[in-house]
């Protein structure tokens, strides 16, 4: 399956993963770990060589309760990091973690190939600025916002509400102009869902996949991990690959991760039993 972003094009004959670049001081895993330009563009170089296919860099934590940041701030975060990456010509597409119509922008104009939007372009202006670019997108669901979503979930049938969801804004999409080959889906993991909902969602994964879009799973570290296993959050390595495996074979094509070597090595295993 292809996925077309910017001058890059990612053919997923086997399942690739997607390297997190937390920019900010409070995401939940690696908060303020690599918060300084100097020690984002060193993970960034590290995770490529550990074999991520994509760079996903975010300047705004969405994990459950977190504070929104200033449009300013976000800038200042994440436009300086990508510049750097950029001028270094690196050989893998940059990915922006936002759903602020105006960091889009900003990131795409300093060479960002993709666009990671939680809010599944649902912020009015979000839409039109993909749709004027060349640029990938992947588009997630999410309940309520970081601030509401983990409060009380609900659902009727989780697994039809997102197909139906995502299907909307893939048409959302298409009737703007943006390529099908551009479009990337994700049923949003933890976002808005308990931990049965997670389980139901990644039993569906085939059908998911069935929507004929790239699919990306994100479980990496996170809390429904945490349920199943009893670890806290820096203990979570062993389960988040097991997740990315079992993602994998259900048919998932791209993993958003923070332990890129292990996992590369995990799906190499994948791709040559399957």
């Amino acid at each position: 399956m292809l996925f077309e972003c910017g001058h890059f094009s990612l053919q997923f004959d086997s399942p690739k993963v997607m390297g997190i670049l937390n920019v900010t001081p409070d995401s939940f895993s690696d908060g303020g770990q690599f918060a300084q330009q100097e020690a984002a563009v060193a993970q960034a170089l590290l995770l490529i060589e550990q074999g991520a296919a994509i760079l996903d860099i975010g300047g705004e934590s969405t994990r459950p309760n977190a504070q929104p940041v200033p449009l300013d701030e976000e800038l200042q975060r994440v436009i300086p990091v990508i510049e750097a990456l950029v001028a270094r010509d690196i050989p893998v597409p940059i990915s922006i973690d936002t759903y602020k119509p105006e960091v889009m922008r900003a990131a795409i104009a300093a060479g960002a190939s993709m666009v990671n939007d939680v809010r599944g372009l649902q912020t009015p202006g979000a839409l039109e600025v993909v749709a004027g670019s060349q640029v990938g997108v992947c588009i997630m669901h999410m309940q309520g916002t970081p601030q509401t979503m983990q409060l009380d979930p609900h659902y009727t049938d989780v697994v039809a509400e997102v197909k139906q969801f995502l299907s909307n804004q893939r048409d959302a999409c298409l009737a703007a102009g943006i390529a099908p080959s551009r479009i990337m889906f994700d049923p949003g993991f933890g976002f808005g869902k308990t931990r049965s909902h997670n389980i139901a969602l990644v039993k569906a994964l085939p059908e998911l996949v069935a929507l004929n879009c790239p699919l990306l799973v994100g479980l990496s570290r996170k809390s429904v991990l945490g349920q199943m296993t009893g670890n806290d959050v820096d203990a979570r390595l062993h389960a988040s690959v097991a997740a990315a495996v079992i993602s994998a074979m259900h048919g998932a094509h791209l993993l958003r991760v923070h332990d890129v070597k292990a996992t590369v090595e995990a799906l190499k295993v994948v791709a040559a039993l399957k």
